[in-house]
């Protein structure tokens, strides 16, 4: 991905620089050849050169580019599980991730982590935005997931005969565990998905208080993924599960949804990131009839709600780390509407904004293994940056409107928002 040369400074607005600390007001960002030269004071900016370029925040917000954690770029319309798989060919669906990427990065989300997706369709998807033939977020791979047979990802039955292999990789024990891992590492992932646990959207064999994998299965994932210099999360929902998939050693734990303290000590013993992804279950209570959802689904989203966001206020509490992100793609929470797991986490879970918006640039700048990089405005890191036309701290819905966004930039270049210049004819 490309980098911008010369010197931009953006000024006359608030800092927001992700670590969490209050904001900086009447401040400046120096960006020099893609990079972050000076962040602070405006009155302590070094001296620029007169021919800069000079971005004016309008009093507004000046913040690192948001990061989704659970990014789902060939989800579609999505109102059934058969959706995901077998509602479109291969081929739409890569041109559908394209258009959700592009949406991703107008919304100010200037990297995200995969969380699976139909085929290795994420792995080309990176390699079109890295050589910058077309516009989405900085993207961490998952490709294909992994599931046992019989599990939630494992709905299509057996007189189908249309198995399940461009979404899932089924196994029986631990053999065909590793044997899926070296699979995608042929694929050329970056990220294991796993489904230990069930689901609220399949009450009758595969609730959210279910196992869909053995210890022994998601422990020879681990080792073979780690083996190859890959890293490894799963969906995890039943406390057992959660306490599974840590003991095996994964890197992350999807949702996260019912903690016991064990499993609490746990997360925090070996500092593991958790990304709840909790608005889809709001989302599906509130317009789940709407979508002919069985009131038996929507309350056990109810209770996945519940007990996800008690779970993700211990975490945060106790010193733990939250990504933000999640399962945007179905027909009642659709791609673009992101930024609404922000105004979520303040206003239904309880954290602050200045929390908030922590977990959804630093934490996840973490959890793609690229803090050194991205997620913090800092001296030396790569210019990622949203300027917002409004104070996101006083009101974080803000974000939720990207007519508000004055410039959305990766490395330097304003690639959206309303500075982005028109195509030449």
């Amino acid at each position: 991905m490309k980098t911008a040369s010369g010197v931009t400074v953006i000024e006359n607005g608030q800092v927001v620089d992700g670590t969490g600390t209050p904001p900086i007001r009447d401040a400046a960002l120096v960006i020099e050849d893609g990079r972050i030269r000076y962040v602070g004071p405006a009155a302590a900016m070094p001296l620029v050169d007169r021919e800069a370029t000079r971005i004016d925040a309008r009093g507004g917000t000046i913040m690192p580019g948001l990061v989704e954690a659970h990014f789902h770029a060939t989800y579609f319309n999505v109102s059934a599980l058969e959706d995901l798989d077998i509602k479109f060919p291969v081929e739409y669906v890569t041109l559908l991730a394209g258009c959700n990427a592009k949406l991703a990065l107008e919304c100010g989300y200037t990297s995200a982590r995969s969380g699976g997706s139909l085929f290795n369709v994420d792995v080309w998807l990176k390699k079109a935005i890295e050589s910058d033939l077309v516009p989405g977020p900085r993207l961490a791979t998952s490709g294909r997931e992994i599931c046992g047979v019989g599990g939630l990802m494992d709905w299509n039955p057996d007189f189908r005969k249309i198995g399940m292999d461009g979404l899932v990789l089924l196994i029986n024990g631990p053999d065909e565990a590793r044997a899926a891992v070296r699979k995608l590492v042929k694929d050329g992932v970056e990220w294991v998905k796993t489904y230990p646990t069930g689901d609220a959207a399949s009450p009758d064999i595969n609730d959210h208080h279910t196992l869909c994998m053995t210890f022994e299965e998601m422990h020879a994932v681990v080792a073979t993924a780690h083996n190859h210099g890959m890293k490894v999360t799963g969906h995890c929902r039943a406390t057992e599960g959660i306490k599974n998939a840590l003991r095996a050693g994964y890197d992350a734990i999807e949702h996260g949804t019912f903690l016991d303290d064990e499993a609490l000590q746990l997360i925090l013993e070996r500092n593991v990131p958790v990304v709840p992804a909790l608005y889809f279950e709001l989302a599906s209570i509130e317009r789940g009839p709407e979508f002919n959802l069985s009131q038996r689904v929507i309350d056990g989203h109810k209770e996945t709600l519940e007990g996800g966001a008690e779970s993700a206020r211990r975490i945060l509490k106790a010193g733990g780390r939250i990504g933000l992100g999640g399962d945007y793609g179905f027909g009642w929470n659709p791609h673009g509407n992101y930024a609404r797991e922000l105004t979520f986490f303040v206003n239904y879970v309880g954290f602050t904004p200045l929390e908030t918006l922590m977990c959804a640039t630093k934490t996840g700048a973490e959890i793609l293994g690229l803090d050194h990089e991205l997620g913090t405005l800092e001296s030396g890191k790569l210019a990622d940056v949203v300027v917002v036309d409004g104070d996101v701290v006083a009101d974080i819905s803000v974000l939720e409107d990207r007519s508000r966004f004055i410039a959305v930039m990766q490395g330097g270049i304003v690639k959206a928002g309303r500075l982005v210049q028109p195509a030449s004819v």
